[in-house]
């Protein structure tokens, strides 16, 4: 009798530490998206003053500069769930504005404004906190992943509705490709 009474007690004690690490790394991957979240909103709130002081010294680069504005609006419209369609939407306007930061070789005075320069520094540091925030959420995201695939935790997992957690990648392949070094 006893026997059977300390294996139920340690199965019970097994499924409560099991969900409650399972909670535990759930929290952490929403707290990690949290601080994409916070990086992608500092980057999108920057957008609008350097497409402005673009404008001023391209404003026949008049296509470039609108399509950095309609892809920040796209990004902002994912749903905040969709971690994969926010990846795809922050990649393609991280592309455009690269564009625009490739605009101001062609503008020797916008190379040379300060606001420019100012705008320029702060989004090379949100860029680099955007890699950062990355990498710490898409490490949640694997461990959180580990647990509700792993058996037995599996077994919690799926009775609590614990899910799978999309990582949060570059998904164009040009991004991925090792670049060419010619002399």
């Amino acid at each position: 009798m006893y026997i059977i009474l300390a294996i139920i007690v340690l199965a019970a004690l097994y499924a409560v530490f099991t969900y409650n690490g399972l909670v535990r790394a759930r929290q952490v991957a929403e707290e990690a998206w949290s601080g994409i979240d916070v990086q992608l909103k500092r980057r999108a709130d920057l957008i609008p003053n350097l497409i402005e002081t673009v404008k001023g010294y391209a404003s026949h680069e008049r296509q470039t500069l609108e399509e950095v504005v309609e892809l920040r609006n796209k990004a902002q419209a994912v749903p905040a769930g969709d971690v994969a369609g926010r990846g795809v939407a922050e990649g393609l306007l991280g592309q455009a504005l690269g564009r625009v930061i490739a605009l101001a070789e062609a503008y020797p005075d916008l190379k040379a404004n300060t606001n420019f320069l100012e705008l320029q520094r702060s989004l090379e540091g949100i860029e680099g906190e955007i890699q950062m925030s990355r990498r710490y959420y898409n490490g949640a995201a694997r461990d959180l992943n580990v647990k509700v695939e792993s058996f037995p935790s599996n077994l919690i997992a799926g009775q609590f509705g614990f899910a799978k957690r999309a990582f949060f990648e570059i998904t164009n392949e040009a991004d991925r490709a090792v670049p060419t070094v010619k002399f």
